[in-house]
């Protein structure tokens, strides 16, 4: 089933490569059919998935340069779930605004849902490097094609050598395991234990690459100008799973495989964290590009998220696991809502936005409601998110969770300002024209954002009950 999901997308590519590049609806349609049937297939995983298993399943080897492991756990499911959805959502979002180089884009996402599938997927430290660092060249190729304003260049760049340089570390870790142990494969590699001086050097190598792609601060100055120049789709592609890289990698390599260092370094990572929720709500209040807004709100939620990954014990990673998740369907979703304003209006200042209530009162309703979630309002996923990561803080040292509550409140004041902002007030006639409100394509591409928001928050369960035996034995 992992073979099917991760060749798939190369099938489409080869299809598309004997279509007319002119023939740009049948392009469009090939890429969608071929997201659509990844999606279906990653269902399917979740459908099939033992949730009271503890271990990897649907394990599949293959052997290249030698037996190279793939598979998944509670913790890799929904990033694989969350990236087919994402895949296919971007490219039906763009279905019309995306006019040049139609085919390469289409490609570019294929490849990029491909090598994200076998980042989540493989059980290989070797490999796992060389994918991660692979899913940099379709996302540098649509930042620097499709991006939408003159600094795209440089911001394709300093995204790509920027994050490249960081992971150089963790090449360097895994070559040292590899020269140490003889191996590189995950599960003999959780087996095997380093003297705490060793898991030190090993963790900051890794640390090194995960907290460029996070972002953390101060390691976080490429991501707003990444946004800014990155087509909607690639923004969605950006926040919605690109960012989930870093943590991922903390919870799946960093946790696991050295936690005598991790617990070395909790108070340091809770600095990090706090530091990042705080300064960057603030900055975000001082933006005036709606990208950037919702860019800086990002780094903030992944405060939360690094917040909960070393608090532990069990109700600060779940609330890690659920914050990554619900921060996937909500900034996705604002990036969305900006692409939309962007197609008709063709700025992306705030200044030039007010009272598009009365002219868009179906948007105004979508995006008032991703605000209220980006904020952490309750009944929304980012409430259960934020509410179970602090609580598991609150466990592990009360003063981190106060000050980190701050965010909270900071978080609070950028939304419901935004929205203020933007949707109430008289309109902007003499700056804006021809207000037009959501077409039926962009509301079924929100429906299922909304759907995924409100589920993960009223009903959380059903994400927490694959999500808990792994983080069970993570924690043990």
């Amino acid at each position: 089933m992992l073979s099917n999901l991760i060749l798939l997308p190369w099938l489409g590519i080869l299809v598309l490569a004997f279509v007319p590049s002119r023939n740009t609806d049948l392009i469009r349609k090939i890429g969608a059919g071929t997201a659509a049937l990844c999606f279906v297939l990653s269902l399917q995983l979740w459908v099939l998935f033992d949730n009271q298993a503890v271990g990897f399943q649907f394990v599949e080897v293959k052997t290249w340069m030698f037996p190279v492991y793939f598979g998944i756990d509670g913790i890799s499911l929904f990033f694989v779930l969350l990236t087919t959805f994402l895949i296919f959502l971007c490219i039906i979002a763009t279905w019309e605004s995306i006019q040049t180089h139609v085919k390469a884009y289409m490609m570019a996402f294929l490849v990029m849902g491909s090598f994200l599938v076998c980042v989540f997927t493989v059980l290989d430290l070797l490999f796992f490097y060389i994918f991660f660092e692979s899913v940099l060249i379709p996302m540098f190729l649509m930042i620097g094609i499709w991006g939408s304003r003159a600094r795209k260049g440089r911001a394709a760049y300093l995204f790509f050598f920027y994050t490249l340089l960081g992971s150089l570390f963790m090449l360097l870790a895994i070559l040292t395991i590899a020269f140490e142990t003889g191996t590189t494969d995950y599960q003999v590699l959780l087996t095997t234990t380093w003297s705490e001086s060793r898991q030190i050097f090993l963790w900051v190598a890794f640390f090194a690459s995960f907290a460029v792609k996070v972002p953390m601060v101060p390691f976080h100055i490429w991501l707003p100008e990444a946004h800014v120049e990155a087509p909607t789709a690639g923004s969605v592609m950006l926040a919605g799973v690109l960012l989930k890289l870093g943590t991922y990698g903390f919870i799946r390599f960093s946790i696991p495989l050295f936690p005598e260092a991790s617990a070395y370094f909790t108070p340091f990572m809770f600095t990090m964290s706090v530091i990042a929720i705080v300064y960057t709500s603030l900055t975000t209040l001082r933006q005036g590009d709606l990208k950037k807004i919702i860019a800086y709100s990002s780094v903030a939620h992944m405060g939360f998220v690094t917040l909960g990954l070393f608090t532990g014990n069990v109700v600060g990673l779940e609330g890690a696991m659920m914050i990554m998740l619900s921060h996937g369907w909500v900034s996705s979703a604002l990036f969305l809502c900006v692409g939309v304003l962007y197609d008709r209006y063709h700025t992306r200042l705030v200044k030039y936005y007010q009272g598009l209530t009365q002219a868009m009162p179906l948007f105004a309703i979508v995006f008032t409601f991703f605000s209220m979630a980006n904020l952490g309002f309750p009944g929304t996923s980012s409430f259960a998110g934020e509410f179970m990561s602090l609580a598991g803080a609150f466990e592990a040292n009360v003063t981190v969770a106060i000050l980190a509550a701050i965010g909270t409140v900071l978080g609070a004041a950028y939304s419901v300002w935004l929205c203020n902002r933007v949707l109430f007030g008289p309109l902007q006639t003499e700056v804006l024209s021809g207000y037009s409100d959501l077409v039926r394509r962009e509301a079924a591409v929100f429906a299922p954002l909304i759907f995924m928001t409100l589920w993960m928050g009223i009903y959380p369960e059903v994400f927490l009950q694959p999500i808990h035996h792994s983080i069970l034995y993570l924690c043990s």
